[in-house]
């Protein structure tokens, strides 16, 4: 599966953004599907996931702020963000697994950058 994020952009804090990460190649429906986030001269970092079934999984920094959905209609996955910060600012990607356990991701899309002003 190959995949392409979009979506990011430049916010105020406070502000909301979605980004989507479309799918082709195959059916999103057969894969896990996660958000991560890497900010300037930091680590990548797990946001949060969300599995086959539709159940969701977050990082406890934005928890009740980010909320990730799929719609396998459409072969894409969401990530809704509110509440924005400044340290939200970030190269948001996709990835996809297929085993849940996992901690490995097998496909990744290219990022997209979300900036978050003060």
């Amino acid at each position: 599966v190959q995949l392409q994020a979009c979506g990011g952009g430049l916010v105020q804090a406070g502000g909301s953004l979605r980004l989507s990460c479309a799918a082709s190649g195959r059916a999103i429906r057969d894969y896990h599907m996660a958000w991560f986030r890497q900010a300037p001269g930091k680590e990548r970092e797990f946001v949060g996931r969300i599995s086959r079934s539709a159940s969701t999984l977050y990082v406890e920094s934005v928890k009740g702020r980010f909320t990730i959905s799929r719609d396998n209609t459409k072969n894409t996955v969401y990530l809704q963000m509110n509440s924005l910060k400044p340290e939200d600012t970030a190269i948001y990607y996709c990835a996809a697994k297929t085993v849940l356990s996992s901690q490995q991701y097998l496909q990744w899309g290219q990022g997209t950058l979300v900036t978050v002003s003060s």
